[in-house]
């Protein structure tokens, strides 16, 4: 017995009936996906409701129905919102969305986007929990599953419109936990799809191999090839993505986004990311998710690219708590976390015994004392479940009033309400088009007179007002 072991007090514990050990084992085992199915139906609640409530905050859902509307029609993924024409693939390099085609074929709605999302969030919390028992027991596998379903990196993403990184969650949680618990080929199958969720993500499949590649070299020495491959295969593919991929698709043959990697291609306001607003994040990012023990855990490498990108970047969004940003780093930062607990058990101190075991605990707590600031906390609002007459009158106009297969010119609002069966463009983005109507919202839009507003638009065409109403304006081409 060495002196960590030794340090540690014995427990005893009677010895349950072996039907009554079975049970438990049973009951132990689906704990996991009774927190998924909870949560599955939280997170799409909340989406689906607000939605209903006119609450899309960008154009990223119109978007995606654009791209996997045509994926559903067998088409290119073109999204006109981006530029008449636009192959989304020259956009983000995010071909998995094309496994959302199926469900949009049977049920051609934005929500279809919505209910998918959830559906992987809640999925991601499966082997964040599992992963959590299998190492440190029931209840504290129970507590880091709550603490991750409520985390406020998920909320805030699930709160926001549909995106790409959904996919990364399940996948990148599926991968930490076979690292965590050995199965090292399931660890590098289920991280190799990532390279197709979103270009910048062959870095992340990078940083699995090297956690791999930490964990294995002394035990399983067979398998360091592997973690090295894994490694370059990332790390190749990213650079194919940035350099080949993504420029092939795009018009301008380049990736867009290399200005937000100089303060020149970003405003002035944004060029420098103050030093305190880093802070605040880095430590919104560890501290209630983790307690910083996770940053004792090699596990935490794999969150260092998607850091990374935002010291290299200058766009003060990244460093926010809103949106979607911070995502993928729950999984991450709550399996680490399990590891790091694990590990601090064996520890020779005592108070860092005492602070990893109590830790989970208070992580949850935590979760749940946040999620009263929280986008959950609306589930217990009688609003939320009330889209009211306003919305209902809006989804009604313009459904009367622009006709499936139309071409449409709009601002946020109405973007959502037409994807789905209209030719959709960003309002003031469609040279050498004049659409058949142009929509918006009057409250965004500062345009007092739509008639003149549309022939700043399009000197070539005349257009007549036919709906002005809720806030919304509607005009035809005559």
């Amino acid at each position: 017995m060495d002196v960590a072991t030794a340090a540690i007090p014995a427990q005893h514990v009677s010895s349950p009936a072996p039907g009554s050990r079975m049970s438990e084992a049973a009951s132990h085992r689906s704990d996991p996906y009774w927190l998924a199915g909870l949560l599955f139906v939280a997170y799409s609640t909340l989406s689906v409701c607000r939605f209903r409530r006119l609450g899309t905050m960008t154009w990223d859902l119109g978007i995606f129905e654009q791209a996997i509307r045509a994926y559903a029609n067998f088409q290119a993924p073109v999204a006109d919102l981006k530029g008449q024409g636009f192959n989304i693939l020259g956009d983000h390099f995010s071909p998995v969305t094309m496994l959302v085609a199926p469900f949009y074929r049977l049920s051609p709605n934005p929500v279809t986007l919505l209910i998918v999302q959830a559906a992987l969030f809640a999925i991601s919390a499966i082997p964040v929990a599992r992963g959590a028992e299998h190492l440190l027991g029931r209840s504290r596998g129970i507590a880091l599953g709550v603490a991750y379903g409520l985390s406020w990196g998920v909320q805030r993403a699930v709160d926001f419109d549909f995106h790409e990184i959904a996919f990364a969650m399940p996948l990148l949680a599926f991968s930490l936990e076979a690292v965590l618990c050995k199965r090292w080929k399931a660890a590098m199958w289920w991280a190799v799809p990532l390279v197709l969720v979103k270009e910048d993500l062959g870095v992340t499949l990078a940083a699995i191999g090297l956690v791999i590649l930490i964990r294995v070299r002394r035990d399983e020495p067979r398998l360091v090839p592997w973690a090295i491959g894994l490694i370059g295969f990332g790390l190749v593919f990213a650079v194919l993505t940035f350099g080949v991929i993504i420029p092939a698709f795009n018009s301008t043959g380049s990736y867009d986004y290399w200005t937000k990697l100089s303060s020149e291609g970003t405003a002035a306001s944004s060029q420098t990311i103050p030093p305190d607003t880093a802070l605040r994040t880095l430590l919104w990012i560890t501290l209630p998710t983790s307690g910083l023990l996770a940053l004792r855990s090699p596990l935490v490498l794999v969150a260092v690219p998607t850091v990374g990108w935002r010291f290299l970047g200058h766009d003060d969004h990244y460093w926010g708590l809103d949106w979607h940003y911070n995502a993928v780093l729950m999984p991450v930062l709550l399996l680490a976390l399990v590891d790091a607990v694990d590990l601090s058990r064996q520890s020779r101190r005592s108070w860092l015994r005492c602070y990893a075991t109590q830790l989970p605990a208070a992580v949850a707590g935590a979760a749940l004392a946040l999620s009263a600031y929280l986008p959950l906390a609306d589930l217990t609002r009688t609003a939320t479940y009330q889209p009211g007459a306003r919305a209902e009158a809006i989804f009604r106009l313009f459904a009367e009033t622009i006709p499936d297969g139309a071409t449409v010119e709009a601002d946020v609002g109405p973007i959502s309400l037409l994807t789905n069966r209209c030719r959709v463009f960003w309002l003031g983005n469609v040279p050498g088009l004049d659409p058949d109507f142009i929509a918006y919202n009057s409250v965004v839009v500062n345009a007092s007179d739509g008639v003149a507003y549309a022939r700043q638009l399009h000197p070539a065409a005349t257009y007549m007002e036919v709906a002005n109403t809720e806030g919304y304006v509607i005009l035809r081409r005559v």
